[in-house]
């Protein structure tokens, strides 16, 4: 198979055996060590009344899963903004996306307190479409609100105001507690009922991210060109920000807001791979997955034994990058 072949048979080998021993590490270590054989012996022997057992099932597997997850997801929406807009700046955190999901999940808490795993799917997938349309709405209300350092400054002071509006209805309807999860992600709590639901919303919202991706390759050289080529802007660039949204909207679902993936990891995986989004895609999905997974692991050992909040983890390699980016690219678009 010539798919398979050479330098992209390494490269899959290589992806793998990382991704293996990332789940490994992540479901060995922690507050409690776990020997790698009993780690094993849970999959191949599962003993409900084995501790360590019952640790790893409910507690470290789905922690990891999660992580790789909502890793991939946040850096796959990233990777479409910053295509769709040439924006180097563009993610779901800074574009106010997160927050539009953590508000509707807050309204969604305070008025339907017993809602389903599903209700809060759906709620966080509006709330994410809220985001983008607030931001963007505004923003060509704006003089030059499309360029990189407006569009992002514009994203973070509505993210900023949603999420302001979100923790004072919570605070007001007494709803602190319960919504605290989504303003401050903890993936040691990863529900498993609630990744099995996102499942198919992850299929869809991933496919329609590669369905695009050699659309997103020309309109990201120009929209001129992308119409030079026969591209339909307004459909591609819809269905792009249905997958945002879709992607985006699961993952604060999971998760709660978890800042930075979808800023860093594009441009990490342009430079690996270059321009071309039918790579970038599915690379920037692995390195998203790779980096969240062990952020996580490094959140276990920075302040043992407490566990660091993965936020602070995320945007200690976030802002430097963020900072370094508006000092060398300015006000220019990717």
């Amino acid at each position: 198979m010539h798919w398979l072949s050479g330098k992209r048979f390494m490269q899959v080998v290589i992806l793998t055996l990382l991704v293996g021993i990332t789940i490994m590490v992540s479901v060995g270590y922690g507050s409690k060590s776990i020997r790698y054989e009993t780690v094993w012996q849970s999959l191949v022997h599962y003993d409900s009344g084995n501790m360590d057992h019952l640790i790893i099932h409910t507690s470290r597997f789905p922690r990891v899963a999660g992580a790789l997850l909502i890793g991939a997801f946040l850096a796959v929406s990233g990777a479409l903004m910053q295509g769709m807009t040439r924006n180097y700046l563009a993610s779901p955190s800074i574009m106010g996306v997160t927050d539009g999901s953590v508000f509707m999940i807050t309204l969604c808490m305070i008025f339907m307190p017993g809602a389903s795993s599903m209700t809060l799917i759906v709620a966080s997938l509006i709330g994410s479409a809220l985001g983008v349309a607030l931001v963007f709405s505004v923003a060509k209300m704006l003089p030059n609100g499309m360029s990189p350092l407006t569009l992002a400054i514009l994203g973070t002071i509505l993210g900023t105001f949603l999420s302001g509006v979100s923790q004072a209805l919570g605070t007001y309807f007494q709803v602190s507690q319960n919504i605290s999860f989504w303003y401050n992600a903890r993936l040691h709590q990863m529900d498993p009922v609630l990744i099995q639901w996102t499942v198919p919303f992850a299929i869809i919202g991933l496919l329609i991210a590669f369905m695009v991706s050699r659309s997103i390759t020309a309109i990201s050289l120009g929209d001129d060109i992308a119409q030079g080529l026969g591209i339909n802007l307004a459909v591609m660039k819809s269905l792009t920000m249905l997958s945002v949204v879709i992607l985006t909207g699961i993952s604060v679902a999971l998760a709660g807001k978890i800042a930075f993936i979808g800023l860093i990891i594009p441009h990490i995986t342009r430079y690996v791979v270059g321009q071309n989004y039918k790579k970038i895609i599915p690379y920037a999905a692995i390195f998203g997955a790779l980096f969240l997974a062990w952020s996580d692991v490094i959140s276990r050992f920075l302040n043992p034994p407490f566990e660091t909040p993965i936020g602070v983890v995320t945007a200690l390699f976030g802002v430097p990058y963020f900072l370094y980016l508006v000092k060398t690219r300015g006000g220019r678009s990717v």
